[in-house]
């Protein structure tokens, strides 16, 4: 039962800090206790910007965490525009050689691979293989490359989001008797994953969204319409007496602050439901990458 509520995707996700110096440690021991209590509910910290980022399954679900910091809690906090947890796939192999290679004195530092990097399929997450001979690298060696790539993997080369369904292979690999170390092969591994993932061509991804709305028929064709302005594949209208069943697929991108929209075009009437269906490639093109969720806090 629990690993079927961590497998539920992490849609949505925000910036937040205390809103003072002094409630930080209060705000961290907070959000621990939250995110022991709630699987779907996770809290990292934005490479980038340092900030704390809230991921979970909705808006409303995120919002919900933030109520009970502030009612529950009593934590002031600063929060960032909800954003969109989008991830990032190759769409094709590249092949790439990294060196690392410095020199302290008497000793150094060296560690030199190749890797082949390529998009497997959907819904496999990662893939990784050594195709080298233990003489040719040993093995003590190989959790220094598997640090490296993870240290990628979360946090991709297209806008800083979780890379998916990518395959590894190690092909080819040279170390020193002397100046090579576990850390030296992580640092070479990061900088030649990084560079093939630039190369493979990467696309962001975003979720998909199943909705259906349910409204007054007198505001039906208004809905239908915006539904389909927000990039929406409106599907079959369902009349029932005057009551009109709208079923809709479109990007979650869109649908961010929905519910106010709604509200505003059925004169609270109408109520929808959303659920997820897949993620998709972002249409190109589509302008600047999407901003990190830190910089909701700034803007």
């Amino acid at each position: 039962m629990q690993d079927d509520v961590i497998r539920q995707p992490l849609l949505v996700e925000v910036a937040i800090e205390a809103a003072s110096r002094a409630e930080h440690e209060k705000l961290v021991t907070a959000l621990a206790r939250l995110a022991a209590e709630d699987h779907s509910f996770m809290v990292s910290l934005d490479p980038t910007s340092g900030q704390i980022v809230l991921k979970g399954v909705s808006e409303s679900h995120l919002a919900g965490k933030v109520d009970v910091l502030n009612r529950a809690d009593r934590i002031a906090v600063n929060v960032g525009a909800m954003q969109v947890a989008f991830l990032e796939r190759p769409t094709t192999r590249a092949e790439v050689a990294y060196t690392h290679k410095k020199i302290y004195g008497a000793k150094g530092d060296f560690a030199a691979v190749k890797l082949a990097v390529g998009p497997i399929d959907s819904g496999k997450g990662f893939h990784f293989e050594s195709k080298i001979d233990e003489s040719v690298l040993p093995r003590e060696y190989l959790p220094g490359v598997e640090k490296g790539l993870k240290d990628v993997l979360a946090c991709g080369v297209v806008a800083g989001f979780p890379v998916i369904d990518v395959g590894v292979e190690l092909i080819d690999a040279k170390y020193h008797d002397v100046d090579s170390s576990v850390l030296a092969f992580e640092v070479a591994t990061r900088t030649a994953f990084r560079e093939a993932l630039n190369m493979a061509k990467p696309v962001l991804l975003e979720p998909i969204m199943k909705v259906e709305v349910v409204t007054p028929a007198a505001f039906a064709e208004a809905i239908a319409h915006d539904l389909r302005l927000r990039r929406g594949q409106v599907g079959v209208t369902n009349v029932q007496d005057d009551t009109v069943a709208i079923d809709a697929i479109l990007p979650l991108m869109t649908m961010l602050g929905y519910t106010n929209s709604l509200g505003l075009m059925s004169q609270g009437q109408a109520t929808y439901t959303m659920r997820f269906d897949h993620y998709a490639a972002i249409p190109s093109p589509t302008g600047d990458p999407p901003f990190r969720p830190a910089i909701g806090i700034r803007a």
